[in-house]
């Protein structure tokens, strides 16, 4: 079954020097002295774009490979202790670290806030801080403060609540990490002071690097205690049809899925990666058939899914052809028994055509496939696991692995009869007009009558689908299951989870999410209708080309421009599409996803690239740059540009949070753009290169924090941060 840039960058590509691609061995740029600094080329000082300066020495586009097969390493995290962070706040005058249940000041800096927030309104209203805490929430606008809490939500009894609010104001102490609160109405905002904010927040970052942001204690079965181990989650995405093009439904499953797992398994979660692929049927009879008549083995070993795709539409248009031939036939020897005439050389043309032609010659070599033909098997076998090593290609551009390649054929037969057996004898199925279905109207009108078995006896998708969720339980003993599919399925697998609910099933059903998306619009083939990935990418690549041809001159400099223009193109196609929500359509515009204005995957290159290169340039500029920026003294960040920028920072970890809670991309998406904006605009106020030795390393720890942060952001979202640009 089918499961189905920021501110213009594009001088850089005018009238930059040449960009050359050197892969490096690990997936974030260095932050220490080490790094040999690059060649430096002048270029004629450009205009300054908003909010990304270009950059003006630039030599070489280095990609910092997000491996395959690489993990959020949630599990490894290393961040600062509680004694080291008890160590800060006693130099700004708090004795104990602030921590209120189920929080994690060592990965968090906000929950520290929280939590001291919480314990001085507490103790000077008298309020219960489990009250208090959960009120406690972000604001949208800078001027609300960094947390607002709505008094009403404390519910207490008060006549005048605007009385109240300032009662709890005036009443709410002098604090050394946050300023004296704020009145909005009826909500009082908190803001954080900078000093404190910064020395918390810069160092939790270097110190715990790559994983800062993720939490390994949310995937815990009881994170009270951790030896129980952690939750099993096993998500189900992109699973293409074998043979069948792998379309722009497919590509939003992908990119979906292969987040998801990002973020599950930065939760701490034990994430299985499962490619549920469509390689059983009737159609790989008539696929067999077609690659007898118009196979080639050179073709198959080189493109496989292409080849067997063009096979498959030439034994298709002979399928349809013999069709129109029989029905045709047909008609005539109704018109000729009309008359009289002798009908017995048609009939015995009618009759050769179906019993020699593809439809029953294709159900005739399924039968050998299920009766377990050695050859049949073979030939299907081959295909199946030539297309896997080609999908594996393919999902390797995007920095999507996989544990299991499953698929319609695993589903074991047993599994299935077991499943219809259960719905039979607990009254679950009934026959109909010799079907047998399963009445869900009884429960919801919108659920319908599903069909489970066809009046052939033949099994449909659900009864396969409830044998695979079985066999998964049986072997996984799974505490989730996503299924990543379009919204187009959104009625089979809400009639999936129902069936198994009422089976008796509750174990499965409960553990079973449908994630669905909407459609991908406007695409276009060099194949009728049907679009490979591969060919989506190419496209977008060769558009990313053209921008990097118009300086001829330049272009011929290139090292490897077709590298480069496809990290860019796949950005840019991947961030497109997970910048609105997962159910929303959206057009295939290549013009606005290829663009270098606005908020765009190229953009988001670019503001890392630019960050990697302010250390190179301090490398170049002072030879003894210590490896370990948290020595820095951070009290010389008093800019408000770098109060700004460490609040931002100090926020991943919550958005990190919120994102587990909405499940959507486009949540961790829009908290980077702003972020990365928040970084170019400091760019005027804390410059590094040429500032006094102490205050450079400061900044350049601030800025170090920026990077890891933005890296971070950019390897859940599966996308491959490039160092050089």
């Amino acid at each position: 079954m089918q499961r189905a840039l920021g501110p213009s960058i594009r001088h850089l590509f005018h009238s930059a020097p040449p960009v050359f691609l050197r892969p490096l061995a690990t997936h974030s740029c260095s932050l220490t002295h080490t790094l040999t600094p690059a060649p430096q080329h002048k270029i004629r000082p450009t205009r300054r774009f908003h909010p990304i300066h270009p950059i003006h020495t630039y030599a070489h586009l280095e990609l910092r490979p997000f491996a395959p097969h690489a993990k959020m390493d949630a599990s490894k995290i290393s961040p600062l202790s509680i004694d080291e962070i008890s160590a800060t706040l006693k130099t700004i005058g708090l004795d104990t670290v602030p921590q209120e249940p189920n929080t994690y000041p060592a990965l968090n800096p906000f929950d520290i806030y929280r939590s001291h927030i919480t314990e001085l309104l507490a103790k000077s209203s008298g309020i219960d801080a489990k009250i208090i805490y959960p009120t406690l929430a972000w604001t949208m606008k800078p001027e609300n403060g960094d947390l607002q809490l709505a008094v009403p939500a404390l519910r207490q009894k008060r006549k005048d609540m605007k009385e109240f609010v300032q009662e709890l104001v005036d009443g709410f102490p002098e604090s050394p990490l946050i300023e004296k609160p704020t009145i909005n109405g009826t909500w009082i905002s908190f803001f954080f002071k900078g000093a404190p904010l910064i020395s918390l927040t810069i160092p939790t970052i270097l110190k715990s690097g790559a994983s800062f942001g993720f939490n390994p204690n949310f995937g815990l079965r009881d994170p009270a205690n951790p030896s129980a181990g952690r939750k099993k989650m096993i998500v189900e995405f992109s699973s293409p049809n074998i043979a069948k093009p792998f379309h722009a439904g497919h590509l939003r499953s992908t990119i979906i899925g292969g987040f998801l797992a990002n973020l599950y398994e930065g939760s701490g979660w034990e994430v299985l990666r499962m490619n549920y692929l469509g390689d059983w049927g009737k159609q790989y009879g008539v696929l067999a058939l077609g690659f007898e008549k118009y196979g080639s083995e050179d073709e198959l070993v080189k493109n496989p899914i292409g080849h067997l795709y063009d096979v498959y539409v030439k034994i298709s248009a002979d399928a349809r052809e013999e069709a129109e031939s029989i029905k045709e036939k047909k008609e005539e020897i109704t018109k000729l028994k009309g008359t009289g005439e002798d009908t017995s050389a048609l009939e015995a043309e009618v009759k050769k055509l179906l019993d020699t032609g593809v439809d029953e010659q294709a159900r005739a070599y399924f039968k050998q496939m299920v009766d377990g033909e050695p050859k049949a098997l073979g030939i299907w076998k081959r295909f199946r696991d030539l297309s896997i090593e080609k999908y594996k290609q393919t999902y390797a551009r995007l920095n999507i692995r996989y544990d299991e390649y499953s698929g319609e054929s695993q589903v074991k037969d047993e599994s299935m009869d077991n499943a219809a057996k259960i719905m039979a004898e607990k009254s679950v199925s009934e026959d109909s007009e010799g079907a047998v279905i399963v009445d869900l109207t009884k429960y919801s009108k919108k659920l319908g009558k599903a069909i489970v078995k066809k009046k052939d006896g033949t099994s449909l998708y659900l009864t396969r689908d409830i044998g695979a969720a079985s066999e998964r339980m049986e072997k996984y003993h799974f505490d989730k299951m996503i299924y990543v599919v379009a919204s187009q399925q959104d009625l089979h697998l809400a009639q999936l989870f129902k069936i198994m609910e009422i089976m008796g099933r509750e174990d499965i059903s409960d553990k079973c999410q449908h994630i669905n998306f909407g459609m991908v619009k406007g695409m276009s083939t060099r194949k009728g209708t049907a679009k490979f990935l591969d060919d989506i990418l190419e496209e977008v690549g060769e558009k990313m080309h053209e921008v990097m041809r118009a300086n001829d001159e330049k272009y011929k400099q290139v090292e490897n421009p077709e590298k480069v223009a496809d990290v860019l193109g796949i950005s840019a196609v991947m961030v497109q599409d997970m910048k609105g929500k997962r159910i929303n359509h959206y057009d295939f515009d290549m013009d606005r996803m290829t663009s270098f204005e606005g908020d765009t995957g190229p953009y988001l290159q670019y503001a890392h690239a630019r960050l990697c290169s302010i250390h190179r340039k301090a490398s170049a500029a002072v030879t003894d740059i210590p490896s370990d920026l948290t020595t820095a003294d951070l009290t010389l960040l008093k800019e408000p540009h770098a109060v700004d920028l460490a609040r931002q920072l100090a926020s991943w970890p919550d958005v990190f949070l919120n994102t587990v809670k909405t499940q959507e991309p486009a949540t961790v998406l829009t908290y980077l753009f702003k972020m990365a904006h928040a970084v170019s605009s400091s760019y005027d106020h804390l410059q590094v290169v040429g500032s006094e030795r102490e205050t450079m390393l400061a900044r350049l720890a601030l800025y170090s924090a920026a990077l890891q942060v933005l890296n971070n952001g950019m390897r859940l979202l599966g996308l491959s941060p490039v160092e050089r640009m």
